[in-house]
């Protein structure tokens, strides 16, 4: 039998919730992200992204593109709560269930309808939240979450097993899972640009370049994804990191950055319900010499605000930001479930 997965991406989250709470919102470009010029966009509205704002974007960017724009601070404590209503929704249909990010999620539904549970959870979005998701449906985790992005806002899109090649085939290679900005560069020096390329590539080439990624990939090009859709996993860490086209010698930049990775990797811990002990900043110099430094709170933590405080704090206190600056990183490990036990400590 094969497997029935269903991905669940909410629209515009953070902004949907401001203008659903402030009618005065509505249709109107609303920009999520903080109000300092050194901030960065969590989220953008539809209605934003029409003058080219997306997330992870500076503010001051932003407020280029879009001086017009209504700009918000992050008010993270109302978008837990609702994740949480989003996720007794989910809990109705499936107990099989992976978040992914705090509007985000895996749901395995196999053996049921789930074009008609996918349906009645839009409806439920919809009726008890007021706000909309965009919802894809496949045999597996890849095919699910790239149906999810075929229409938004408010989409619902299937992607059949044997219309998957077809689908894939015209397809830029970013579309696939994993291939990030500097991987596509690499396919694309090997004249591979969309996955219909990678159909009909060599396999054990892709493998002799790439490794056990170039198999990956492959597998991918062809729509197979055996992954399961993993209901509590705790990883040992979680991080981001960016290797930077040009060095960077500006604090202001690498601040925006662990700002950016902070709220991201909190959004994270909310969703599957972790709190995390020790927070660690990686600095590559432009000379290749790299350095880390941690430090392990009292009191575990899953707040994006104190994240960033102590990233900011490891960054300033800890590093030589006199250097030129090729890649920055941060990292949340010690995962732990509330109910952990808890051994106190501080350490840099």
């Amino acid at each position: 039998m094969d497997r029935e997965i269903i991905h669940i991406d909410m629209d515009a989250f953070y902004a949907a919730i401001e203008q659903r709470d402030n009618p005065n919102l509505k249709g109107k470009p609303v920009i999520v992200g903080g109000v300092r010029s050194r901030g960065v966009v969590c989220t953008a509205s539809y209605e934003a992204r029409i003058y080219g704002v997306h997330s992870a974007m500076p503010i001051k960017v932003a407020r280029r593109l879009c001086p017009n724009g209504i700009y918000l601070p992050v008010n993270m404590e109302k978008y837990k709560e609702v994740s949480k209503e989003l996720h007794r929704i989910f809990k109705r249909y499936s107990s099989k269930i992976e978040p992914i990010s705090i509007d985000e999620a895996f749901l395995d539904v196999t053996g049921e309808n789930s074009l008609i549970i996918a349906q009645n959870i839009k409806k439920d979005i919809l009726k008890e939240l007021q706000l909309t998701a965009s919802v894809g449906i496949s045999t597996n985790k890849f095919l699910a979450k790239l149906a999810s992005d075929v229409k938004k806002p408010d989409g619902l899109t299937v992607i059949r097993k044997e219309e998957a090649v077809k689908f894939l085939k015209p397809l830029p290679v970013s579309c696939l899972w994993g291939v990030g900005p500097k991987m596509e560069r690499e396919l694309n020096k090997i004249g591979i640009y969309f996955i219909g390329d990678i159909q009909r590539y060599d396999i054990d080439v892709l493998i002799s370049i790439f490794g056990k990624r170039g198999k990956e990939i492959y597998d991918f090009s062809y729509g197979i994804d055996p992954r399961p859709v993993e209901v509590h996993i705790i990883n040992q860490s979680i991080g981001e990191e960016e290797t930077f086209q040009e060095d960077i010698k500006s604090p202001e930049i690498l601040i925006n950055r662990l700002e950016f990775y902070s709220i991201n990797l909190a959004n994270k811990l909310v969703s599957k319900g972790y709190l995390i002990r020790t927070i660690t900043v990686k600095v590559k110099y432009n000379d290749f010499t790299v350095e880390t430094r941690s430090m392990t709170l009292n009191i575990p933590t899953n707040d994006e605000k104190i994240i960033f405080k102590i990233s900011k704090q490891i960054l300033s206190n800890k590093f030589s930001l006199d250097k030129s600056i090729r890649l920055i990183g941060l990292t949340l490990s010690n995962l732990i479930y509330p109910e952990d036990p808890i051994q106190l400590s501080m350490e840099i």
